[in-house]
């Protein structure tokens, strides 16, 4: 029943084996998985990472030139990192961010506006009335 006593002394006069989580946050590792994150300009669309995902957690819609992620589903495999051809894709070592709502990430590349064509206003030029005379030798 004393065996108990030394543990228990050692356990009461150390300091805790965990940190405070709100008010100590460690870093990162140098390789730690976090999220996926896309560099949406660089992205060609072609659908490889929605193929290569085992959950089907990415949808790429090549017309609408849009990518969406559900993190909710993501296993955070590096699958989709590793076949892209642009390397737009790459594994954000940060934490994911706190969610509150189950909702699904969607990246849009925006459309330009239409603007009107430009057209190079040329000096109109005016031409002076010919009069009869010119008229007849121009014939």
């Amino acid at each position: 029943m004393f065996e108990f006593v030394p543990v228990i002394i050692k356990n009461a006069l150390s300091k805790p084996a965990t940190r405070n989580y709100p008010t100590f946050i460690r870093a990162a590792y140098d390789k730690q998985k976090g999220h996926i994150t896309i560099d949406l300009p660089s992205c060609i669309y072609c659908g490889m990472c929605s193929r290569k995902c085992p959950v089907a957690a990415i949808e790429v819609k090549k017309q609408d030139k849009s990518w969406s992620i559900d993190p909710f589903k993501c296993i955070v495999c590096n699958g989709c990192v590793e076949v892209c051809p642009k390397k737009c894709l790459y594994m954000s070592s940060e934490r994911s961010p706190v969610a509150d709502k189950k909702s699904i990430n969607v990246f849009k590349m925006p459309v330009p506006e239409p603007t009107e064509p430009q057209t190079e206003s040329a000096p109109i030029q005016q031409s002076k009335p010919q009069t009869p005379k010119e008229e007849k030798q121009g014939a």
